[in-house]
């Protein structure tokens, strides 16, 4: 069945999701992962990452960051599994391989381990499971800003030098991390850098500008290039590794070999926000028009067309901002939008197909550190925040709101893994 209707049947039966034990026939009696309350830690609690054990039944985890730290919530029974004292700004960035977390705080990355991960194998799969702590180990990176994994290796963006970490993706739960590659793309500057095969895309520019886009090498010889992206923001990968970057006059699109410009129908067109999809060809982003607007509120999102280098608009008839973009494993588009719905998007159609009710109407803050709403979608299922300590699970697939737990300080930034 499909991983929706695991979550689904987990949370209307208590039902268990069944794993392959050892390589042997699934297990009779399952091990629960862990739901009860855990202590308060403060600061990195452990080296090296979490100790996991092998077990038969694995919840999906909701990591988020609040003032004072960050806490992981088992997301079918809302119990606390661990909370982190740590001051500062959090932000919270997928490692890519689906259990662990980078922190963006000040300048460097920690490393957070949720402690559950779930590994397929053809027609089962493995879970693992364990007490989430944030390590000890951390990667240096003035002013820490975007990560991206992708393919097999996992780019940390530094904005105060304008350097990139490199490191393989798979390193982040051994016992020592890999060895980094680290690459320079010249000065200062909101950058972004995304692994494609042996090669690396790059943004370059400075802390005034910034509008060139590279394909470099292992050698960090160019490639390919575009200076045609002002304000260069956002990244996503479609279908056939393809790769959007968000620009301030429309979108430059990658096709493996070069760059191509996405014809803009305004002299401003920024889209700064994408959501991908593997197997999708669209990519799903925001829609800005007004060059002079402080906090622009649009209502139209953006479709991205890697293959023919077109984007179209869907008017949702309500606002959204950065944190409401995602995808479910159908391909569709989802937006929690302003009037507390999650609008489902047919991609290829360009039509909203249904609209579900989960939270209050709410408006954007005007500082975008504040806690607001956020949505994070894996799979088929829905996890939005309401900004108030409300966090709903949603089952996209029959529309339905499935859970609702209410937690103590209102959720920053959030992440779901072990989904």
């Amino acid at each position: 069945m499909k991983r929706t209707a695991a979550i689904a049947a987990i949370l209307s039966t208590g039902a268990l999701l069944t794993a392959c034990a050892g390589g042997g026939a699934p297990t009779d009696t399952p091990t629960d992962s862990p739901t009860h309350n855990k202590p308060t830690h403060n600061g990195p609690t452990h080296d090296g990452p979490a100790e996991v054990t092998e077990v038969s039944a694995l919840h999906p985890r909701l990591t988020y960051t609040h003032e004072g730290g960050l806490t992981t919530l088992d997301v079918i029974t809302g119990d606390t599994l661990a909370t982190t004292s740590r001051e500062g700004f959090l932000r919270l960035n997928p490692s890519g391989d689906g259990r662990t977390l980078l922190v963006s705080a000040g300048d460097e990355y920690l490393l957070y381990d949720t402690a559950a991960q779930r590994v397929d194998h053809g027609d089962h799969s493995h879970f693992y499971s364990g007490d989430p702590v944030l390590t000890s180990t951390a990667f240096d990176a003035p002013h820490a800003g975007h990560v991206v994994a992708h393919g097999t290796h996992t780019a940390l963006f530094s904005d105060g030098e304008g350097t990139v970490t490199l490191l393989p993706t798979d390193s982040f739960t051994k016992d020592s991390p890999a060895e980094p590659t680290h690459i320079s793309t010249g000065a200062a500057h909101h950058g972004v850098a995304v692994p494609l095969g042996e090669n690396l895309l790059t943004t370059t520019g400075t802390e005034e500008s910034r509008s060139i886009v590279r394909l470099i090498d292992a050698s960090g010889t160019t490639q390919a290039e575009t200076t045609d992206c002002p304000g260069v923001h956002g990244e996503a990968v479609a279908a056939g590794e393809r790769v959007v970057f968000g620009c301030e006059n429309g979108p430059v699109i990658f096709d493996g070999a070069q760059f191509h410009k996405v014809p803009a129908q305004h002299e401003y067109q920024r889209s700064g926000n994408l959501a991908g999809h593997p197997d999708s060809p669209y990519v799903l982003a925001d829609h800005k028009i007004d060059a002079d607007a402080e906090h622009e509120h649009p209502t139209a999102v953006a479709i991205i067309d890697t293959r023919d280098f077109s984007l179209r608009t869907v008017d949702l008839e309500a606002s959204y901002w950065f944190r409401s973009l995602g995808r479910d494993e159908e391909g569709n588009g989802v937006v929690l939008a302003t009037d507390g719905t999650l609008k489902i998007i047919d991609m290829e159609r360009g039509e909203v197909l249904r609209s579900i009710p989960v939270i209050e109407p709410w408006e954007e803050k005007e500082d975008w550190q504040e806690a607001g709403p956020i949505l994070k979608v894996a799979d088929s299922t829905a996890y939005v925040s309401d900004a108030a300590g409300g966090i709903f699970v949603v089952d996209l697939a029959s529309g339905e709101v499935v859970a609702q737990h209410e937690v103590e300080n209102a959720p920053v930034e959030m992440e779901v893994t072990g989904a």
